[in-house]
């Protein structure tokens, strides 16, 4: 049996005992749902400017609660010294998007988030807090929404907004086999629609303020090659060699980058790709003797790093005005895995939660599947790193702590 036709099965008999509620959920989100965007349901006339134009922490006092609030630590936005944090991407940042979408690709059921803050599935694809909730503690912010979790209130996206859904790719139908998704280019679309919503809400050089001040965060690219050209979708490989396909897929980033800039974004942190030939699914298919990385798919994500690294030194230099920097996931994931007591890993090529050898056949399912402690392992599931992991790499993100992975600045140097 092959793994889609598994998992079809799996998730029709999990779907079937799913909490009606999780159920009319999702069916009470879906209208709002239109190609990627979502309905604006509260009305902005309310919203008062406030007094002083160069406060970047506009509404944050609204009279108007969240219709879903970020579950977070206590954090005071008004002594951040951002705005903001938006965030596109797929599963790696996806904070609850496709709870809300009709798709095998969704994190709501346990044991994903039992160690999150709320020991609860929040619709993250860890066991606990993915590199963003890191990120937004850093910037002395609450941990960013999903966008289709909101009510379409400015208020409620003030301090950020999470557009990343699981299953996305660069290319629009990377990872449609799953079901529905939000791509990149759509979830761009998003943040356009909401940059509206600033500037009806506040007025445009305020809001252009906002969003200038504000830090982008991308995280993307690995269902382009999990559920595109890997699989040779459409008949890819005849048409691209790995080279000609991950220049492609560079291009694309690249002009969204520039739509964002064009939108006055100035503030952008680019991830390249973790080590997918390490991911515990890879080693299961590729018959891996002792845990070694399947080296050809590797090579392609390398392939894709170096050309996402070069594409954001070269659009730094073209936008001069902007703040671009590239983070490598990729480095920082493989010396954990060199080096994993001196990160206190025990476990870097079987899973926490899975099934099958190196828990990589079938996904994280139940709480029967998962080890005891996550925290010894470098994998949560096929293809996520648990939350230890995910701190490293935001505690490297943020100030190089464990080794240099951001280029040419940190985000602490950037803000």
């Amino acid at each position: 049996m092959s793994l889609c036709s598994s998992l079809s099965l799996l998730f029709i008999f999990i779907f079937i005992l799913q909490p009606r509620s999780a159920q009319s959920s999702q069916k009470d989100h879906s209208k709002h749902i239109n190609n990627g965007r979502i309905s604006l349901g509260s009305p902005i006339s309310s919203l008062v400017p406030p007094s002083d134009p160069n406060s970047p922490s506009i509404l944050a006092s609204s009279d108007s609660p969240s219709s879903t609030p970020s579950p977070s630590p206590s954090q005071n936005p008004n002594s951040s010294p951002v705005p903001a944090l938006f965030v596109f991407g797929d599963s790696s940042v996806d904070c609850g998007t496709n709870n809300f979408l009709g798709t095998f690709s969704r994190a709501d059921l346990v044991p994903y988030g039992r160690d999150f803050d709320t020991h609860t599935p929040t619709g993250r694809f860890c066991n606990g807090r993915i590199v963003v909730d890191y990120l937004a503690l850093q910037l002395g912010l609450p941990f960013v929404p999903a966008f289709l979790g909101q009510d379409g209130s400015v208020e409620d996206m003030i301090h950020g907004v999470n557009y990343a859904s699981a299953s996305a790719g660069i290319i629009f139908s990377s990872g449609s086999e799953l079901g529905q998704h939000i791509s990149l280019t759509q979830q761009i679309q998003q943040a356009m629609d909401t940059f509206q919503q600033f500037i009806l809400a506040v007025g445009e050089e305020q809001a252009n303020a906002i969003i200038s001040k504000s830090i982008f965060y991308l995280s993307i690219g690995s269902n382009d090659f999990i559920h595109y050209y890997l699989r040779n979708v459409s008949r890819v490989q005849s048409l691209y060699f790995p080279w000609g396909f991950n220049q492609l897929l560079v291009s694309i980033v690249k002009q969204e980058l520039k739509n964002l800039y064009n939108a006055y974004v100035r503030k952008i942190v680019v991830m390249g790709l973790a080590p997918l030939g390490c991911a515990p699914h890879y080693l299961w298919q590729y018959n891996s003797k002792n845990g070694e990385c399947v080296e050809e798919i590797n090579d392609l994500v390398m392939e894709f790093n170096f050309g996402m690294r070069f594409m954001v030194e070269e659009l730094g230099q073209e936008l001069i005005d902007a703040d671009i920097t590239f983070c490598g996931a990729f480095e920082a994931s493989m010396d954990m895995t060199h080096n994993r007591e001196r990160y206190g890993f025990q476990v870097t090529t079987e899973a926490c939660c899975g099934l099958g050898p190196y828990k990589g056949w079938i996904m994280c399912l139940a709480p029967e599947m998962a080890c005891d402690d996550a925290s010894t392992h470098l994998w949560w599931d096929q293809f996520h790193p648990t939350d230890a992991v995910n701190e490293i790499l935001a505690a490297n993100i943020w100030s190089d702590k464990h080794m240099k992975m951001c280029f040419p600045m940190n985000l602490q140097d950037m803000i």
